[in-house]
């Protein structure tokens, strides 16, 4: 390219110095030199507006440019707009065919898409959207989704535009399907939402539900009686067996404890509400206390530490069986002579009750996974010290029905701590100081 600009500047300038020569002798000639040159000079830039005009109308024409037959700098000029012109279409029919590609890619997926503006308004929808969110095309390209899709807990949703997804949705097109949300922001005022039909996995959850709460239900009677029989056994009719009846009942009482637990998952995984009571944590957390020590037989130190008076709202049941699977886990795991400290403390985006423990702590790559059903961090550390595996999996349960999460901390060879995180919108205040208001 710069070779060819140098070929045509070297031209014109010959050119012109051509013309100069022929009108330097044509002047001298006629005796009238500054007039000959003057003429050149002139007809010159009357050339080049002509040129420059001629090119300015291609160029706001919608056609391309033609190719030129000069040598001169113009006509380089124009067959490098031209060339330059033929490239940016060439780069626009492919990027055209690749946003075509994308946009039919999206079109097929099975999950709905919708591209929101800032305002949410829709500016693209593929075919699923209309199958699972009720969208129609043309007509609700630029409608609000809000307005669209009518559903009170999806414009709550929608509009804090949380990174958390929205699950068990029934999809607006058909009540039968159940879907999950997803709000995913690309740009500063672009976002895409995306619905996926989860009917078939929570029939799955549901069947898997039922067979675990059937099968503990049918468990829990044979269970009881083999208990009772054991229980009737007495060490001192058989001396030689009482080592193999202690373990029986051990491992019977285990057994027990297991399925009154998923139990407990199941109900708890059913349940939808839960009663809406006002939890006392002072005297709440005295019974925790009183817990713990009599599960440690004086073998820990344990100690509370109120740090603020509000109230909970929730289920006082749930709520304690919860916390108290926290308390039994730190007094089981933690060392004879360590400490336990249960704390219940606010701040400005919520409250925590967190059962800290001066255990062996635990590595960060089980942190993630403490609360799946019969996960441990040892093959023996449960059965050692008579857990179930079940108890954090109950945690996270009630406390996802309080819209409240549970948060772990833990450095190994110092201790862990285990808490409880509420919104500020179930605290409540104490009943004195509500009443003297």
């Amino acid at each position: 390219m710069p070779s060819r600009l140098g070929r045509a500047w070297r031209f014109t300038l010959w050119r012109l110095a051509a013309l100069a020569a022929v009108a330097l002798a044509a002047g001298w000639w006629l005796d009238a030199i500054p007039q000959s040159l003057l003429v050149v000079v002139a007809g010159g830039f009357a050339f080049g507006v002509f040129r420059f005009a001629r090119l300015g109308r291609f160029l706001t024409r919608p056609q391309w440019l033609p190719p030129a037959e000069g040598n001169g700098i113009w006509d380089e000029m124009q067959n490098l707009l031209r060339r330059r012109q033929r490239a940016a279409f060439e780069d626009k029919r492919r990027l055209v065919q690749l946003l075509r590609s994308f946009r039919d890619a999206a079109a097929a997926l099975p999950d709905a898409v919708v591209a929101l503006d800032r305002e949410q308004r829709i500016q693209w929808f593929n075919t699923a959207a209309s199958q699972l969110l009720g969208l129609k095309y043309p007509q609700d390209i630029g409608g609000h989704l809000t307005n669209l899709v009518r559903a009170p807990r999806f414009a709550e949703w929608l509009h804090r535009e949380t990174a958390e997804p929205l699950n068990d949705l029934a999809a607006p097109a058909d009540e039968n399907l159940r879907l999950n949300l997803r709000l995913i922001r690309y740009t500063g005022d672009q976002a895409l939402l995306v619905a996926r039909d989860v009917s078939q996995l929570m029939r799955l959850e549901q069947v898997r539900r039922d067979f675990v709460a059937n099968v503990s239900h049918e468990l829990r009677t044979p269970l009881t009686v083999v208990h009772g029989y054991l229980d009737m056994i007495e060490p001192e009719q058989i001396p030689e067996y009482e080592p193999i009846l202690h373990e029986l009942r051990i491992q019977s009482r285990r057994m027990t404890q297991i399925v009154e637990d998923l139990l407990t998952l199941s109900r708890l995984e059913a349940q939808g509400d839960l009663p809406q009571e006002r939890v006392s944590l002072r005297p709440l957390l005295e019974a925790l206390r009183r817990e713990a020590v009599a599960l440690s037989q004086g073998e820990h130190i344990v100690t509370t530490d109120l740090r603020d008076r509000h109230d909970l709202l929730g289920s006082t049941k749930e709520l304690h069986s919860a916390f108290s699977n926290l308390v039994s886990n730190a007094v089981r795991y933690t060392p004879a002579g360590g400490r336990i400290t249960l704390r219940w403390e606010s701040d400005a985006n919520g409250a925590r009750l967190s059962v800290t423990d001066t255990g062996p702590g635990i590595s960060p790559q089980h942190l993630p996974r403490l609360t799946e059903r019969f996960y441990r961090v040892s093959t023996s550390r449960s059965r050692d010290t008579g857990g179930t595996g079940l108890g954090l999996s109950i945690v996270k349960h009630v406390l996802q029905l309080h819209q409240a999460h549970l948060e772990v901390t833990s450095e190994l060879g110092v201790g862990s701590t285990f808490s409880c995180v509420f919104g500020r919108e179930r605290l409540l205040e104490p009943l004195l100081l509500a009443e003297t208001t």
